[in-house]
């Protein structure tokens, strides 16, 4: 596509948007032509980054058209995407420009996909959503181990997590507001799989695990991570004629398993009352660490897969998820889609789909490892 801007980051003045801004101001090879916009011209001249500030406000539906007609991809970061999203969707499906971002909330993605797939595909956009912690680390590094298993055979992922992480502000606000939307994110769902087409010959199934002892503690990890994962199962022959993910949070400590599911179910509740309100206001969505606390956070994801008589082990681990290393997936994504040898399809697809190997290997050589412990 023949535009000005080959990337242009939304949102750069939030904590993540102003990360983002500056790994892209490392990462973006010569010549490329990137832009940042937002509505606040001066907060986004306060990032300091020579580069053109474009005006855009998610209210402001012909701004949004022009960001997207200007550009070859843009990555977001303004969220929640239930609330402010679907306006720069619409604008990119569209312009046929390729768009990417941080969302780890069912209902928007799956209200996008009925809503802009059909659009997407005809003007050739990707919509690329969850290019996060939410979702990169579960959905590629599926495709890493399934990579190394027989093909066309039934397979079985299991995914465990750990992390000492904290979630960032835009995330608590994500989640909070889907936990008061459970009656809405259920329709949402009926309502895409009532519209999406899926392959009949081949039989996926994908679960946020159960309660089980593996030496740790692992927990049941209801996010969008498996749903997302179970798309790309459902797009890619290489995942077999019958394929089964479960993911889980480990703990070490049954203590820590109670307290985990015990907040859990607090947040739940006090999403559902007048409460959220409150709740939502300890932390604001542009708020984060301290680089030093971001420094000292990790987090490691290990794969067990199994089929056709073989077994592999795979971890995909990296630095701070909620901050740093989210950025990055998402910087990193956008570069792919800009730069990259990527597969020819278009529509709403997950990282799988849309980059798959190019943007893995994108991601290890930035520090994000995707490793084999042992086949």
């Amino acid at each position: 596509m023949e535009r000005m801007y080959d990337i242009v980051l939304f949102g750069a003045s939030g904590f993540t948007g102003a990360l983002t801004a500056e790994y892209l101001a490392e990462a973006v090879p010569p010549g490329c032509r990137w832009a940042l916009a937002g509505r606040d011209r001066a907060k986004l001249e306060a990032l300091g980054h020579d580069v053109p500030l474009l005006h855009a406000d998610v209210n402001d539906p012909a701004s949004l058209a022009a960001l997207a007609e200007q550009a070859r991809v843009v990555a977001t970061t303004v969220g929640p995407y239930i609330r402010y999203g679907e306006p720069l969707v619409k604008a990119c499906a569209r312009a046929g420009t390729h768009y990417v971002d941080l969302t780890g909330e069912p209902e928007f993605v799956d209200r996008m996909f009925v809503r802009y797939d059909g659009m997407a595909r005809s003007t050739g956009a990707k919509i690329v959503h969850a290019c996060g912690f939410d979702s990169i680390p579960y959905d590629l590094g599926v495709l890493h181990t399934v990579d190394q298993l027989p093909s066309g055979v039934p397979l079985k992922v299991s995914g465990f997590v750990r992390s000492n992480g904290r979630a960032s502000g835009g995330t608590v606000h994500s989640a909070v507001t889907a936990m008061s939307r459970v009656r809405q994110m259920a329709e949402a769902g009926t309502q895409r799989r009532s519209a999406e087409i899926r392959p009949k010959d081949r039989r996926v199934s994908s679960l946020p695990g159960g309660l089980r002892y593996v030496g740790g503690w692992a927990l049941p990890m209801p996010t969008i991570d498996h749903q997302i994962v179970a798309r790309s199962a459902r797009a890619l022959d290489r995942y077999g004629p019958d394929f089964a993910y479960r993911q889980h949070f480990a703990v070490r400590r049954l203590s820590t398993a109670l307290a985990l599911a015990a907040g859990a179910g607090a947040l739940a509740v006090l999403a559902q009352i007048p409460a959220r309100d409150w709740l939502i206001g300890r932390i604001d969505a542009g708020e984060g660490p301290m680089a030093e606390q971001r420094a000292r956070s990790w987090f490691k994801v290990t794969f067990l897969g199994e089929g056709g008589g073989a077994r592999v082990v795979t971890e995909v681990s990296g630095g701070d998820p909620g901050y740093g290393e989210t950025a990055k997936m998402l910087a990193e994504s956008a570069l792919c889609l800009a730069f990259d040898d990527v597969p020819e399809v278009a529509g709403q697809l997950t990282t799988a789909v849309a980059m798959g190997r190019p943007l893995i290997d994108r991601l290890h050589r930035a520090g994000i490892s995707f490793t084999t412990l042992r086949a």
